[in-house]
């Protein structure tokens, strides 16, 4: 596990790897079986490198199945690399921007003068005409109709597919959030404390709840990935620990992800995760409403079974009435956690669903034998890649973080060897029996709780409990006992500063001091050579 995380990658070196990667994926749908000499050929023709170079790009894809496994393994010319120098590279951008992506749509022709006239002028050979129109075809087709005004073009690359259509489960997963109708009391005190955020991802074609995360921060890249590792993943752990008996056999990587706009699943983690997956992101475009329907009757439904509980808020504050929310609200972050599980295994995978006309989970279980499950292949890695993260300094007892201590065997080697430089940290806000460490090799290392009989909690119970303690610790303080010692030490100073200031106001006298000087009022007469006791060392 020492390689690096997606989003650390160059993204030339990225973009070179994800088309190689998109090409042997689908040559390995085509030609699932054993390869002959021919189709090697072909797929070293899309490629474009020699055939042994291809054979080992195929072997590494079959082992590693990511498009990690790809990056740095170059055949030839390095990948990126361009045959022209820097400086007629920025003339072609340049030009690009200021003359071809206009409205008035110049030819290709306009803008190899252009280019050439430009190269001329700073004493550069101009470069190809083919050179320049490959620059124009890396550009994003999308971007560049819309900048041309080229509608008929922009249109054409804008997915618009109607009645949506899947043949069979996992093929299209919808992920979107919405903020719950329902408050949610503190664990400690059960004071209220606002409404959660609900995180949830469904199959299109059978219309199961895939996985959800619940909390109470505003949706983020974090909510997205850890719905998606819920869904990914195998649940029956997640169910035994939360006493769920019912099945909830979803787990698998989709192939496609329907997502909403927001800047949660543009992050550049996220992206780069799900590419690495091989998992293809589709996002909605602005005022286009029938993107993302199937996930948004979803949450209605969900909705509207809250309504049942208390602390609801409703959809409609004219159904609300009199009715005060936050005064009524009882159930725990954790407890409607467990509230929506049960009605998930228990209920909605089990009710007949309206488009469907059957139960979802009997379509799923219909399909279940034919469905080409994929799981990440590297099941740590990718659980490492769409965790949040932080940086932490060694310290010779350990990993501090969240006001916790954690420990690995494995991280005595580094202890004195990383100075001030502070290790990435790797953790999961739902469980914070553990962390994982990137040691100074690169590999990862799992470290546990420091005092082992601790229970797993989450971080949001790590920071409550770190707020209440501080507000306990508030409450016992003797704010009397403060405030007489405040004016105590006032009076202090005050009286300090006055018997310094008539001292050396006092005339200087050259004769011996009188009899009546030698007193603790004044530092005149005193003997420094002997020892003078201090109040400390007296009874």
């Amino acid at each position: 596990m020492s390689e690096p995380f997606a989003e650390e990658i160059d993204d030339t070196d990225w973009d070179e790897a994800c088309r190689k990667a998109d090409l042997i994926r689908e040559f390995l749908r085509r030609m699932p079986g054993p390869t002959t000499t021919g189709q090697i050929r072909e797929l070293a023709d899309e490629l474009r490198l020699s055939q042994s170079s291809a054979y080992r790009l195929l072997k590494l894809f079959r082992a590693g199945g990511t498009v990690l496994s790809l990056v740095g393994r170059k055949a030839g010319r390095p990948v990126g690399h361009r045959v022209l120098d820097e400086a007629r590279e920025e003339i072609i951008r340049a030009e690009i921007k200021r003359f071809y992506l206009k409205k008035n749509r110049p030819s290709v022709s306009a803008l190899v003068r252009e280019v050439n006239a430009s190269c001329r002028a700073a004493g550069l050979a101009p470069p190809h005409r083919r050179t320049i129109a490959a620059r124009i075809e890396d550009m994003d087709l999308a971007k560049r109709a819309k900048s041309r005004g080229e509608l008929k073009i922009e249109k054409s690359t804008i997915a618009v597919p109607g009645k949506f259509e899947v043949s069979r489960p996992l093929q299209v997963v919808q992920i979107d959030h919405t903020k719950a109708d329902i408050f949610v009391v503190d664990e400690e005190d059960r004071r209220p404390l606002g409404r959660p955020w609900l995180t949830l991802a469904m199959d299109v074609h059978s219309r199961m709840i895939t996985g959800f995360y619940l909390t109470m921060a505003a949706p983020s890249r974090l909510s997205t990935s850890l719905c998606l590792l819920h869904s990914v993943f195998d649940k029956t752990a997640w169910l035994r620990e939360r006493e769920i008996t019912d099945p909830w056999p979803v787990a698998g990587l989709p192939d496609r992800l329907h997502v909403d706009n927001g800047r949660d699943f543009r992050s550049r983690a996220f992206q780069r995760g799900c590419e690495d997956a091989g998992i293809e992101i589709d996002w909605r475009p602005p005022g286009v409403p029938r993107y993302g329907g199937h996930i948004e009757r979803l949450i209605g439904t969900q909705m509207g079974k809250l309504h049942l509980l208390p602390g609801t808020t409703f959809s409609n504050p004219d159904e609300l009435g009199e009715y005060n929310s936050r005064r009524h609200s009882a159930f725990t972050l954790r407890e409607l956690e467990r509230y929506i599980a049960l009605d998930i295994v228990g209920d909605y995978h089990q009710s007949i669903h309206s488009s469907l006309k059957r139960p979802p989970i009997a379509v799923w279980r219909e399909h279940e034998g034919t469905i080409p499950l994929r799981l990440p292949q590297d099941r740590m890695h990718f659980w490492l890649t769409f965790l949040p993260e932080d940086e932490r300094t060694l310290r010779p007892n350990g990993i501090h973080i969240f006001g916790l201590r954690y420990w690995s065997a494995a991280l005595a080697a580094d202890v004195g060897r990383t100075g001030k430089r502070r290790l990435l940290i790797k953790y999961d806000p739902r469980d914070l029996s553990r962390i994982f460490v990137r040691r100074l090799s690169g590999n990862f290392v799992e470290a546990r709780y420091a005092d082992i009989t601790l229970p797993s909690i989450t971080l949001a119970e790590a920071k409550s409990s770190r707020e209440w303690l501080l507000a306990k610790g508030k409450r016992e303080i003797d704010m009397g006992t403060i405030v007489r010692t405040a004016i105590a030490r006032r009076q202090l100073v005050e009286d300090a500063k006055r018997m310094t200031t008539t001292v050396r106001q006092g005339k200087a006298a050259s004769r011996k001091p009188r009899v009546e000087d030698r007193e603790w009022g004044s530092l005149r007469g005193v003997d420094s050579s002997k020892p003078v006791p201090f109040v400390e060392d007296t009874d």
